[in-house]
């Protein structure tokens, strides 16, 4: 029974350490990896994803979030992206939705606004470390048919 009332102790304070996260005031910077032949488009073959992301806590749960990215394609970037979005906490099992607006361009002479929503998870290593896995959809606003992409992205996040 002791070692149950310890077991338990322990998850209530990192729980409550992990919900401390997601106050108002607080900052966030993280980089993801996207595509790596875990994404589907019409235009895309094989690609390596990178984004930077920064954010900042507006109210208890709410971020919002300024996002650069870059696609690698045959060994060279072959796009960039510029854009911002607010991501929601769900305290309870600590997964996040997402939404925003990004600007995609292509150096083939191709530029794009897109939308850009995702579902994910915040898997804390510790007080601010968190490992971020999430599936996103990248909903193009000029040829949704074939210039839309779905995904599976991995990041990494730390929150101060």
């Amino acid at each position: 029974m002791k070692r149950f009332l310890c077991v338990l102790m322990l998850f209530a304070l990192v729980s409550a350490s992990m919900f401390a996260q997601f106050e108002k005031g607080k900052k966030y910077v993280g980089a993801s990896l996207s595509s790596a032949g875990l994404s589907y488009s019409d235009y895309d073959e094989f690609a390596l994803g990178i984004n930077l992301v920064g954010g900042y806590m507006i109210e208890q749960d709410w971020m919002l979030m300024g996002d650069f990215g870059m696609d690698l394609r045959r060994g060279d970037f072959q796009e960039i992206s510029l854009g911002g979005k607010v991501r929601y906490y769900i305290e309870q099992n600590g997964l996040f939705l997402s939404a925003g607006l990004r600007y995609l361009h292509r150096f083939s002479n191709f530029n794009d606004l897109q939308l850009t929503p995702e579902v994910g998870y915040c898997f804390f290593l510790g007080g601010h470390v968190s490992i971020e896995p999430a599936l996103y959809y990248d909903m193009s606003l000029s040829d949704f048919g074939h210039k839309s992409k779905v995904g599976v992205k991995v990041g990494l996040g730390y929150y101060f």
